[in-house]
């Protein structure tokens, strides 16, 4: 019951500044942020060195990896010949001339490569010729052939 009360009278007087809880909250807060964070001014400032140095040393390894990326793009556009992307190129000057690409990677890259040229060479094309399904392959000769001669048929008065 006096929790009702309080809160029916309790809030118009405080709207109406009659209330001395907003002096204390604004004496709670302190306007210095080193003593908000409860350091001292000088442990305050070291605190935000620390956080500056680290955020630029993640900024330079994210930009290193960034340039890690463009090379291997830039290797494989190579490989496939496809055309080179300025964006890549600007990744890679950003860096410097240090950018290397993941062994992880390079050794990715290389399998499919040697993939790629069994695949190309002939006894790849022999494997190839082996898993095909010869039955299948002569019906659809058969049913080419046999299309052909129907559309002529058709077409020519003569046969």
């Amino acid at each position: 019951m006096a929790f009702l009360i309080k809160s029916m009278v309790g809030n118009p007087l405080k709207s109406m500044g009659l209330g001395r809880e907003k002096e204390k909250t604004e004496e709670a807060t302190p306007s210095d942020p080193a003593a908000a964070a409860g350091m001292t001014r000088e442990e305050y400032e070291e605190y935000q060195k620390q956080v500056v140095e680290e955020k630029m040393q993640r900024d330079a390894d994210f930009l290193h990896r960034k340039a890690e990326r463009a090379t291997l793009r830039t290797c494989l556009r190579d490989k496939y010949r496809l055309p080179k992307s300025e964006q890549d190129e600007n990744m890679i000057q950003m860096a410097g001339d240090d950018v290397d690409v993941p062994e992880e990677l390079l050794k990715m890259v290389d399998e499919d490569a040697e993939e790629e040229e069994e695949k190309d060479s002939i006894l790849g094309q022999m494997q190839n010729l082996q898993n095909m399904d010869l039955e299948q392959l002569k019906e659809k000769a058969q049913a080419t052939l046999t299309e052909i001669k129907s559309k002529a048929e058709e077409k020519c008065l003569i046969m």
